[in-house]
C-alpha cells in the first residue's frame, strides 16, 4: 500500500485521527504493466475518494454544528451531481447499513450490491472494467467509515457502529483515457 500525505493542521486531533482512518482505509489494486491508461485512472480515482473524503470530514468538523446546518452528505452529493453534470466522472454515495437517508443511496446495480458486500467484510477497494458505447470504464468502490462522533447528529442510527465501520461507499465511474 502506497502512503498518502496527511494533513497536520486542520483544527483538531480527532480530525487528524479520521484522515489516518481514511487513508488506512484506501487500498489500491495491482499494477498491470500492459495497461497503463487503466492505472493513471486507477490513480485519478484514489485523487477523487481522497479528496472528497477529505473534504467531508473538513465539512463536517468546521462547519456542522447544529441539526439545521447543510450536512456534509448533502453538500457532496451536490458536488458529485456537479461533476457528472459537467462530464468530468460520476461517483454515488451507497448505503451500507440497509437503512439510507435518501432511497438513492440504495446499492442500484450488481457492481454496487458486490462492493457493498466487500466493503462489509474489510476490503478497501472493488473494481470492475466495464465497456460502455465502445469506451472502457473504470468502476471502483471504496468505503465510507463511520470516523467521528460528529456524524451521528444526522445519522442517529451509526451510534452503534464501531469506529471505523464501513456504513457505506463511494462508488465510481470513469472514462479509461
Amino acid at each position: 500500500m502506497l502512503s498518502r500525505p496527511v494533513l497536520v493542521s486542520i483544527g483538531s486531533i480527532a480530525a487528524c485521527s479520521i484522515l489516518a482512518v481514511l487513508a488506512a482505509s484506501s487500498g489500491r489494486a495491482a499494477k498491470p504493466a500492459d495497461d497503463p491508461a487503466l492505472e493513471r485512472t486507477r490513480k485519478t480515482t484514489h485523487m477523487l475518494d481522497d479528496l472528497y473524503k477529505t473534504t467531508v470530514v473538513l465539512i463536517t468538523e468546521h462547519y456542522v454544528n447544529k441539526d439545521s446546518d447543510l450536512g456534509a452528505g448533502p453538500a457532496a452529493i451536490a458536488l458529485f451531481d456537479a461533476m457528472k453534470k459537467k462530464g468530468w466522472h460520476e461517483v454515488r454515495l451507497l448505503d451500507a447499513t440497509g437503512n439510507p437517508n435518501e432511497d438513492n443511496n440504495s446499492p442500484k446495480d450488481e457492481f454496487e450490491k458486490e462492493a457493498i458486500k466487500q466493503m462489509k467484510r474489510g476490503k478497501a477497494w472493488h473494481e470492475q472494467v466495464i465497456e460502455r458505447d465502445g469506451q472502457r470504464y473504470l468502476r471502483a468502490a471504496t468505503p465510507v467509515p463511520v470516523v467521528m462522533k460528529k456524524c451521528t447528529m444526522c445519522h442517529e442510527h451509526y451510534k452503534d457502529v464501531k469506529s471505523g465501520e464501513a456504513i457505506g461507499a463511494l462508488s465510481y465511474t470513469l472514462k479509461i483515457e
